[in-house]
């Protein structure tokens, strides 16, 4: 009878964590959306089935209990090994079965696996961002067919429910943890059972010796051994080994710039054709130059006047030396006088008169403006009140304060009672000083949790645009900004990136005072309002620092070769930009694809409480992959784009992408060989393949573009992907 009651007990028991699991889990769960939640689902049921295993096994063995709190004696008599009797020692006694006992260790239970969805659902956004990182998934490519565009009911064809079917399958079967593992580890430099070793901040830590090889430069400035503009180098020269390996003599590497004590200066504005030429010119006989825009530094063009008797551009230095435009640059080659000239600069350091570089900050206003009062006071706030890691909610959370403590010191500071205190920090709060760390609330008194942007994990490790501590000055309009970063990429591009827009000049663009400005210009995003820009204005503001932001992932990380560092690169390098952090990944398929979810992946950017979600586009945009740049090979031309003109501007950059081999006609074969782009992100072109390719018809010539469409419409055609060149476009 005994036995009994206690499997009776334990079965309410399993109900019971049952229904606390369903009712508990399926709360937290409505914020996971599409196949994540079936992912949770699978977990949740598996660590319900562990659960329930551990509960029958405590059944069959005639409710025994732990260890700890029960002991069997050597005559098979049950007795509690920490009860202690009247005299004060432990002695054998019989038991009841203690169902008490058995009830609180199931409540421990629940209340460990409760932990654990907390840990998991209300975690500080460890969940990994999806990523695509140019892995081909098999089993996956039914993630496709999701989009935002409205499927007719007809549309529903068997295959599309095979496709489903087959995907909840796919992840039975494997599991969360396998799906999610494969998905992360798909790089091919790892055994299938080697998993790895990874440290709280996810560094692989499972070999030592090879921790100095994977370090990347620091944040904040501080610098490491490993040098990513090298790898930069060496991506470049690949063709060079590549002949090298095949026995060609190769004795001096085109690629690499002669090293010379001598600096040679170029006085140029933007758009002069001429100006164009002699980077031409310089670049083929491997000189490096700095060069001086007055239109970015308008300041030098006194001091060209002063050196040259006129301000007219182009004007080209040898050190001290005034040689003149590019008609002398060729007169000096046809008369055999150049290479003279460039032992000169091999040899002689510039002397002190020689034009100099422009320096740091110079001509550049991003630094200046009103001074922000609400700022003086948060700076003020942060060093009065205890900021440290705090307990809500079975977790911890780092840096943070309580609601109490901001009230007290507003209150203080700027001598205003209580409910006063609490309007003044949600004011704090709404120009994105701090933020709940849940964000249940804008600002209460009381207990709550609140951190500082700046101490923000994510924001700390991850982003690459705020500076340390808070910004004083009062922040500008998101135009004013905006417009000045299309005026510096218009300059950077012009000045690093070659004439058909295909290959960078990383190693100058990095070193040049455009690129330190565009670097003190971003810092001014982070607490920005983007929240009503237009359709026009959030494609060319996203499209424009996505491409920086690319190029600057590399100058920092360096060349991604593989998967994994190209899930680093898209996922990890990150801005904060209006208050929170944005990825290259989230621009692309967050802001710009409509919040879609990127290929082979299983969720989307934004949750559908995520406060970034309210910047993305309504729908997506198709022609933006004819204009993001990731600084690979097989990528699109880089140009700058403006609101104004953006659509116009697409529309040309999709006719030159396609047009310069993104699509490639064999009309005796039948056969369209397209770039990877249009496979990877077809759902955002047409709902087949075949409206894919008649979209893309109509930015071909209109001989290919009839030539397709004749194709299609007699079916007998097949479409190829051409590979995907990830190396470096340097």
């Amino acid at each position: 009878m005994e036995h009994q009651d206690l499997v009776d007990k334990n079965e309410e028991s399993v109900e019971s964590i049952e229904k606390v699991n369903n009712t508990e889990d399926q709360d937290k769960m409505n914020e996971v959306e599409g196949v994540k939640s079936e992912l949770v689902n699978v977990d949740e049921s598996k660590d319900l089935q562990s659960e329930t295993s551990s509960i029958q096994e405590v059944q069959g063995s005639n409710s025994k209990g732990s260890e700890a709190e029960i002991r069997v004696n050597t005559n098979g008599q049950e007795y509690s090994g920490d009860k202690e009797g009247s005299n004060g020692d432990c002695e054998p006694e019989r038991l009841e079965p203690n169902l008490d006992k058995e009830k609180d260790d199931r409540r421990d239970m629940e209340s460990a696996h409760m932990n654990e969805k907390v840990d998991e659902v209300l975690g500080e956004d460890h969940n990994m961002e999806p990523v695509f990182d140019g892995t081909e998934v098999p089993g996956l490519e039914g993630l496709r067919i999701t989009s935002t565009r409205k499927q007719d009911g007809d549309q529903e064809s068997p295959r599309m429910v095979e496709k489903a079917v087959a995907l909840k399958n796919f992840v039975k079967e494997k599991s969360a943890v396998a799906v999610s593992t494969m998905l992360r580890r798909l790089s091919g430099r790892r055994g299938e059972g080697d998993l790895g070793n990874f440290d709280d901040e996810g560094k692989d830590i499972s070999d030592p010796s090879k921790e100095g090889e994977s370090t990347v430069a620091e944040k904040g400035g501080q610098k490491s051994a490993w040098n990513p503009l090298n790898y930069i180098k060496k991506s470049s020269d690949v063709d060079g080994e590549n002949k090298t390996e095949q026995g060609d003599s190769v004795n001096e590497n085109p690629n690499i710039p002669i090293d010379m004590k001598g600096r040679i200066i170029l006085y140029s504005k933007l758009g002069c054709q001429e100006s164009k030429e002699i980077r031409l010119f310089l670049r083929a006989k491997r000189l490096r130059f700095v060069e001086i825009n007055l239109d970015v530094y308008p300041s030098r063009e006194k001091e060209l006047e002063k050196f040259s008797g006129s301000t007219s551009v182009p004007k080209v230095y040898f050190n001290e030396i005034l040689i003149g435009g590019l008609s002398e640059l060729k007169t000096l080659k046809e008369s055999g006088n150049l290479d003279e000239k460039i032992d000169f600069l091999i040899g002689e350091a510039p002397l002190f008169e020689a034009p100099q570089p422009p320096l740091s900050g110079e001509d550049d206003d991003s630094s200046s403006g009103a001074i922000d009062e609400f700022a003086v006071i948060v700076r003020k706030m942060k060093e009065s009140i205890p900021v440290k890691d705090r307990f809500h909610k079975m977790r911890r959370f780092t840096n943070c304060f309580l609601g109490s403590e901001a009230v007290d010191f507003l209150s203080e500071d700027q001598y205003l009672e209580r409910p006063e205190a609490v309007e003044f920090g949600r004011k704090l709060a709404s120009k994105l000083f701090f933020y709940h760390v849940l964000d249940e609330n804008i600002f209460e008194d009381g207990n709550h949790l609140y951190r500082f942007l700046d101490d923000d994990p994510i924001v700390a490790s991850q982003c690459y645009n705020i500076p340390k501590g808070i910004a004083t000055v009062k922040p500008k309009p998101i135009a004013e900004i905006a417009s000045r970063l299309r005026f510096l990429s218009y300059a950077m591009f012009e000045a690093y990136v070659f004439e058909d827009g295909r290959r960078v000049d990383y190693t100058s663009l990095h070193a040049s005072g455009e690129f330190a400005r565009y670097l003190r210009t971003v810092e001014e995003l982070q607490r920005v309002e983007i929240w009503d820009m237009s359709r026009e204005e959030k494609l060319a503001f996203f499209i424009n620092l996505y491409n920086m932001m690319a190029i600057h992932a590399i100058l920092v990380l360096g060349h991604a070769s593989g998967a994994m560092e190209r899930r680093k690169l898209f996922g990890e390098f990150k801005y904060v930009i209006g208050g929170s952090s944005y990825s290259l990944s989230a621009i692309q398929n967050g802001i710009l694809r409509g919040n879609q979810r990127p290929p082979y992946n299983l969720k989307k950017p934004f949750g559908s409480k995520d406060r970034r979600l309210k910047v993305a586009l309504p729908y997506p945009e198709p022609l933006i992959h004819f204009a993001l740049v990731c600084g690979s090979r097989s990528g699109p031309a880089l140009r700058c784009y403006s609101p104004g003109k953006i659509d116009e501007e697409l529309t040309d950059a999709a006719r030159n992408f396609l047009r310069s081999g993104g699509i490639l006609i064999d009309l005796a074969a039948k056969d369209a060989s397209a770039n990877k782009i249009l496979k990877w992100y077809s759902i955002d072109f047409g709902k087949s393949e075949v409206e894919v390719l008649k979209h893309v018809s109509n930015y071909l010539d209109p001989s290919n573009s009839e030539v397709l469409l004749d194709m299609l419409a007699t079916s007998e055609f097949k479409v190829t992907y051409q590979p995907y060149e990830w190396g470096l476009n340097a």
